[in-house]
């Protein structure tokens, strides 16, 4: 911040106040009157002029320094806009980064859809524990599609999907391989945890077993939200794919064709037989 202007000298002003003080104002003189007028007169043209000088004396540039003449007190520089985020100190920033991973429902991990993603290595053990997720949960798959009509191929896509094959927090902490939500005000006990999904508030439902929650799945897609997706046969995962997408299942905007890409990569359709 700039310092104050000092005070500057003015010896005119300084004979005015004299001369001010000597002449009595109370005067009815005629030529008294007149003589203190034209002293005002000349004070206040020649305070004027010295305005006008100290103007044209200004740097022709910027309005910066325009703005630090006309404010004593300013150094003619725009304030910085105060962003809370840098004024956290690092360390809380990285915490707190930390903890949001820390907490994640669902990373993804198990589940590159690119072409390129990761080495020859990681891909194959991608998909080796892709497929060791359908060989332990596929019979859950066929008794809901038995059940609730609902094809094993698309179960076992969105629990795949949902449950970064079955190592995702959520899956191994709550039993939830797919990702349900949890939207009732006056929960007990046990019935769901809070994990960092959408935001850091989302809570999430806990079943006692993964077969539990292959039922709530079945449960969740017969209401009424999901309801026009039964019109579609059981072999029509492409129908069922883009349906749940459109439905709101997910905020993914991907999430139809990274189903459709599960099911084709592993063949999950010979499920649906």
């Amino acid at each position: 911040m700039a310092k104050p202007v000092p005070y500057a000298h003015n010896p005119l002003q300084e004979l005015f106040e004299r001369m001010k003080g000597s002449i009595k104002l109370k005067s009815k003189g005629f030529w008294g009157r007149v003589g203190i007028i034209a002293l005002l007169v000349y004070v206040m043209l020649h305070k004027d002029i010295s305005i006008d000088l100290e103007f044209q004396s200004l740097p022709d540039t910027p309005r910066e320094s325009l703005a630090a003449a006309a404010d004593p007190f300013s150094d003619g520089k725009k304030a910085k806009p105060v962003s809370l985020k840098e004024n956290v100190p690092a360390g809380k920033k990285a915490k707190s980064a930390q903890a949001w991973d820390d907490n994640l429902a669902n990373t993804f991990s198990n589940l590159g859809f690119e072409e390129d993603a990761g080495s020859k290595a990681e891909r194959e053990a991608k998909r080796r524990k892709k497929l060791a997720y359908v060989k332990k949960y596929a019979a859950y798959a066929k008794d809901e599609m038995k059940r609730a009509g609902i094809p094993a191929s698309i179960t076992l896509a969105q629990g795949l999907l949902e449950s970064n094959a079955g190592e995702s927090r959520l899956a191994v902490d709550n039993n939830n391989h797919f990702g349900i939500k949890c939207f009732s005000r006056t929960c007990k006990k046990g019935h769901c945890s809070n994990y960092t999904d959408d935001t850091h508030k989302d809570f999430f439902r806990k079943y006692k077993s993964p077969a539990e929650s292959y039922k709530a799945h079945s449960e969740l897609l017969k209401g009424d939200r999901y309801k026009p997706l039964f019109k579609y046969k059981k072999t029509d995962y492409i129908s069922w794919a883009t349906g749940l997408k459109k439905a709101g299942y997910a905020t993914d905007p991907n999430y139809d064709q990274k189903l459709i890409e599960l099911i084709q990569d592993l063949g999950l359709d010979a499920y649906d037989d």
